[in-house]
């Protein structure tokens, strides 16, 4: 392949990379490896062993390189930079899945039959996987209520602690989800982004919209109408009753 190199064991090394050689074999699993340093990280995983800590907040990690990942969030360091959009990464892993939102890639496939479903994640993967296989791992430890996937329980553990993270800039209302919160702002800027597509109607959110539409499949363009209360009849009052002599 024309590389060259400084001395004659890291050529000895690379040559490993087109032979296939692995001649470092891990004495409690299969797994061979073509380096010396690449079995230590491995055998770490058996051993639990977690040499490299970060000063900040004295987390261990099994790998250097692991440890210089996880310093960015102190740091706030963000090297990896979209070529889309102006958007920063901590990590190349974060990068490469954030391009997905661009080229629209879904490399992960449901091999379940008849689901033809595919993500851009392998974590989304996972979680959807669950919905075939009725799996519930993730546990409220209040009330012992189980979810598929741990974004799920951690909006539901909010209904016990009543913590509401999403803040409204404007009014300073609260939400538990951000999705509520999204909804309450278009009351702020009068927005209406969902339209119905049988007549000039908007609304505010998805939910006042499929009202709307049910209106058109029971009865289009009659009761559409008369769901305005302005064409309403007005309601009619019962007669007075006559009190009865001698009662």
């Amino acid at each position: 392949c024309n590389t060259t190199f400084a001395s004659a064991s890291n050529l000895n090394v690379h040559r490993r990379v087109h032979t296939g050689e692995r001649p470092f074999k891990c004495l409690r699993c299969p797994k061979t490896f073509p380096v010396g340093g690449a079995l230590t990280k491995h055998m770490r995983t058996h051993t639990g062993a977690k040499p490299f800590t970060c000063q900040t907040c004295q987390r261990c990690f099994s790998d250097l390189s692991n440890l210089n990942r996880h310093k960015r969030v102190h740091t706030g360091e963000k090297p990896y930079q979209c070529m889309y959009c102006e958007m920063k990464l901590r990590t190349s892993s974060a990068l490469k899945s954030h391009l997905r939102t661009h080229t629209g890639e879904r490399p992960y496939p449901c091999n379940y039959e008849g689901c033809d479903k595919k993500f851009s994640l392998s974590g989304d993967l996972a979680t959807h996987k669950r919905t075939h296989t009725g799996e519930k791992p993730h546990k409220c430890t209040t009330c012992e209520k189980r979810f598929s996937d741990h974004s799920a329980l951690v909006r539901h553990t909010r209904l016990h602690t009543g913590e509401k993270p999403y803040a409204c800039t404007i009014c300073q209302k609260t939400f538990a989800q951000s999705g509520s919160l999204s909804r309450h702002l278009l009351t702020h800027s009068g927005e209406k982004p969902f339209g119905c597509d049988q007549c000039e109607k908007k609304y505010a959110d998805k939910v006042s919209l499929k009202r709307h539409i049910l209106l058109h499949e029971v009865n289009p363009p009659e009761l559409v109408e008369l769901a305005s209360p302005a064409v309403l009849p007005a309601p009619v009052s019962p007669p007075a009753v006559k009190p009865q002599p001698g009662v």
